[in-house]
């Protein structure tokens, strides 16, 4: 049994890592911060949680605490982890990091568009990037992990196949990506009220979005090609799930796409190729660690398009990382994260 602490536990992301974790065999929550509601109890303030954390109360954040666990994950905004980071390394804590900031490798590329300058470049350096299906075996031994963003795991799962076999040109692509309002956090903002989301769907951050440097890292990586990205994130009237829709300019003449993701996933937990023609659902994934792709060839010309849809609490943040977590301490990968889909 490994001792838990979450850093952030009041968040979407947070309380997400709290349901996941509360059936894990392996693992025990042992601390909990959040300096807002220090002393409160976890299954006080979520009810949904009552019988699985009845004793466990939030804290203010404590290095002295969480350097007792085996293991402790950030769920919070971006700047948090990196002031914590050097004091629990140095304890030798294994951190899991929910947030941004030790996924861009370049710190100068992060501050320009996260608006700060990072504390601890050194240790973005020896932070592993946390999606499994590209770095298992580095991850099992890795101290720190940065786990992936919720529009990054759909979009890099989705163009990886192609990318890596060199079938499509990498500075041609194209990511058209929508998010439920969960993906925003659990804050009270105008923009995110019923009144203002439902029955409408819009795009933004179409300047810029503080994800695109973190794709374009991670697709660069598996190209020889100079990646150029073109980003659109939007906003679904719903509150879990992510659809990527993925364009990219073939570069090859009749080639069998659907065996290729077929062969790729073929071994993967957490990543499901549908049948020829398919179109998946965000329903489909909604509270799984799931990710499920489909790829079509229109009119069989030139254009490849890939469906990628995810859960983005799940698999885009919270799932993920108790999948990383598995992986860090040789658990089975699936452990906890066995649960379906809920329809309706």
């Amino acid at each position: 049994m490994i001792r838990v602490g979450i850093v952030g536990g009041t968040g979407y992301t947070g309380v997400e890592l709290l349901r996941l974790l509360a059936t894990h065999p392996q693992a025990e929550v042992v601390a909990i911060t959040s300096r807002s509601e220090a002393g409160m109890s976890v299954a006080e303030l979520f009810p949904n949680l009552r019988g699985c954390y009845d004793e466990l109360r939030y804290s203010e954040p404590d290095v002295e605490v969480l350097s007792q666990c085996y293991v402790v994950f950030f769920a919070t905004p971006h700047g948090v982890a990196m002031a914590m980071m050097p004091e629990l390394v140095a304890r030798g804590v294994r951190v899991i990091d929910l947030s941004a900031d030790f996924r861009i490798k370049n710190t100068e590329l992060w501050a320009e568009w996260y608006g700060m300058p990072h504390s601890c470049p050194d240790i973005v350096q020896q932070a592993v990037y946390g999606l499994p299906e590209i770095n298992r075996d580095t991850i099992a031994n890795a101290q720190v992990v940065a786990a992936p963003g919720c529009y990054p795991t759909a979009v890099q799962l989705g163009f990886m196949p192609l990318l890596r076999h060199g079938l499509i040109n990498p500075s041609r692509l194209i990511a058209n990506a929508a998010s439920g309002v969960s993906g925003a956090g659990r804050q009270g903002k105008i923009d995110n009220l019923f009144a203002e989301v439902g029955d409408s769907f819009k795009a933004y951050g179409v300047p810029g979005h503080r994800h695109l440097p973190e794709i374009e890292q991670g697709l660069a990586r598996m190209t020889s090609g100079n990646v150029n990205l073109t980003f659109v994130p939007h906003l679904l009237p719903m509150i879990r799930g992510i659809h990527a829709t993925l364009y990219a300019e073939l570069n090859v003449g009749e080639y069998d796409l659907q065996g290729l993701f077929e062969d790729t996933y073929r071994d993967e937990a957490f990543v499901d190729v549908m049948p020829a023609g398919s179109h998946p659902q965000t329903r489909s994934v909604k509270g799984a660690n799931m990710c499920r792709i489909a790829v079509h060839r229109p009119q069989g010309r030139d254009t490849v398009v890939v469906l990628s849809v995810i859960d983005n609490l799940v698999k885009g943040a919270s799932g993920q990382a108790m999948q990383i977590m598995n992986i860090m301490f040789g658990f089975d990968e699936r452990e906890g994260l066995q649960g379906l889909g809920l329809i309706p």
